[in-house]
């Protein structure tokens, strides 16, 4: 199924997000975990690429395993920084060639050993978005920032960057972690006001460790609340606890999310089927509402 068919649906969806293993002698480990999040079947699952196409080839395998031996809709993520227009159209014919119907469109980061100005034959995800159009028929899907993105000035300067994704082909978008829903709120106000009205999926991040968690928002700027903060300073030196008071707090998000219009909502699991699960029974009735 194509995720624009999806979103076009009225009930809300429920979707986890996997990464693929970095080597091949964890392949097994990786398919095993992500094989237990797909027997909960949610709506899809999305699996992502490394930067410069670390786990390129593991990405299209265990979306391919999703979708095959599963039977969950796949949404297989491409990246296109330091990358040739060569590989990015034999990534796109794997992609194919394994019934992968959805793309997520990135960028990627920048390689931390990359020269100024080292691109490869892309530079926006905008780009890519074109690249891909003319390989198949794909849903095509963008990353969007709540928050902004940290290269911008501006939030108003990102949002035109969204809209020149969405010129280019890109029918959806999946936020970046927030721990605030006012802030997305706000966001989807401001897409909406520069006539972009494609979907847009909430990405929640259940968090089970807060010292890695806060080091992350602080290199993506994302903000962090003050009643989350006090959470992860009691619990954050206690794994249980802290794993149990962040899949709480992730979905209180979630309800929230749904109780005010926001009908999609990607979780990003981790490849912890044990949060994927806790997190689907949380909301079993309200899913189905």
């Amino acid at each position: 199924m194509k995720l624009k068919e999806l979103f076009s649906l009225t009930k809300p969806t429920l979707s986890f997000e996997v990464f693929p293993p970095k080597a091949q002698d964890s392949f097994e480990k990786v398919k095993g975990a992500v094989g237990e999040i797909a027997d909960l079947k949610p709506h899809y699952m999305s699996v992502t690429y490394g930067a410069g196409g670390g786990t390129s080839d593991f990405t299209v395998k265990i979306a391919e395993e999703i979708e095959k031996n599963h039977g969950v809709t796949a949404l297989a993520h491409l990246t296109c920084v330091s990358s040739s227009k060569e590989r990015v159209k034999s990534q796109l014919l794997q992609i194919k060639e394994a019934g992968i119907e959805n793309i997520l469109a990135l960028r990627g980061d920048i390689p931390k050993d990359a020269e100024k100005g080292e691109w490869g034959a892309y530079r926006y995800a905008s780009e890519l978005i074109e690249e891909i159009r003319k390989y198949g028929d794909f849903c095509i899907g963008g990353a969007c920032y709540p928050e902004g993105h940290t290269e911008c000035e501006t939030l108003d300067e990102d949002i035109k960057n969204i809209a020149k994704k969405v010129e280019a082909g890109c029918e959806f978008l999946t936020t970046q972690m927030f721990f605030d829903n006012e802030i997305l709120y706000s966001y989807i106000d401001k897409l909406r006001k520069k006539g972009i009205f494609v979907p847009v999926v909430a990405g929640i991040m259940p968090i089970t460790n807060a010292k890695q968690i806060m080091r992350a928002c602080e290199l993506s700027g994302t903000v962090l609340p003050k009643r989350f903060i006090k959470i992860a300073e009691r619990y954050g030196d206690k794994p249980a606890a802290m794993a149990q008071a962040g899949i709480a707090y992730a979905t209180e998000q979630i309800i929230d999310l749904y109780a005010n219009g926001i009908k999609n909502v990607h979780v990003y699991s981790m490849n912890k089927p044990e949060v994927a699960r806790k997190i689907q029974e949380n909301l079993s009735e309200i899913i189905n509402d």
